[in-house]
């Protein structure tokens, strides 16, 4: 697994010594995950978070009625976890899986309070990913309460790119909150207007 990866994600905020970076490594747990495999299923208490080194995770929810409702994708370079979970120590309320076969690297939460004690600056890092994500949460939960479903697919295509071709269209249906046919018929309505 190339972990170059992470150390440059990390450099983006905070910049780390050799030293730091190896011990950082010496911390994070090696996984491959099958397409459809869980990293965390709903009522399980999750106790780490998982970078994306390839492939693509999704967290999601389901409803009574078995209809999925898609919190999070992670393509490469991102983070992924049950935040609740974590911080609450209590089950989770999300189901995270992987949407294609899938490398990441998992950081336990000892390991991040460790972390946090021998090399500081890391608090840093993950409070900046932490409010980057509280932010997009917010603006998230506003879109879809402002937007229409042609304007929150368009902002899907902004926020994860490397996927609009790559995912299927009923994963994407399922994260901007419409059927998958209705989504096929703005698509095409959304690309004769570009």
């Amino acid at each position: 697994m190339d972990h170059s990866i992470i150390i440059q994600h990390t450099q983006k905020f905070i910049q780390l010594t050799a030293e730091e970076q190896a011990y950082f490594l010496s911390l994070l747990q090696e996984k491959r995950l099958n397409r459809k495999a869980f990293f965390l299923r709903e009522n399980e208490v999750c106790n780490s978070v998982a970078f994306v080194l390839s492939g693509c995770l999704r967290a999601y929810s389901v409803d009574e009625q078995g209809f999925e409702h898609i919190l999070q994708f992670a393509p490469q370079n991102w983070w992924i976890t049950d935040m609740f979970s974590v911080l609450s120590g209590k089950p989770a309320h999300l189901n995270i899986d992987a949407l294609e076969d899938s490398e990441i690297l998992i950081l336990g939460k000892k390991e991040q309070e460790q972390l946090y004690l021998d090399v500081p600056k890391f608090e840093r890092y993950f409070r900046i990913l932490i409010e980057n994500s509280t932010v997009a949460s917010r603006q998230r939960v506003l879109d879809n309460l402002e937007l229409s479903a042609k304007e929150r697919y368009a902002k899907f295509c902004s926020t994860y790119p490397t996927l609009i071709n790559t995912i299927p269209q009923k994963q994407v249906a399922a994260y901007i909150g419409v059927t998958p046919e209705f989504l096929s018929k703005m698509k095409a309505e959304y690309l004769r207007e570009l």
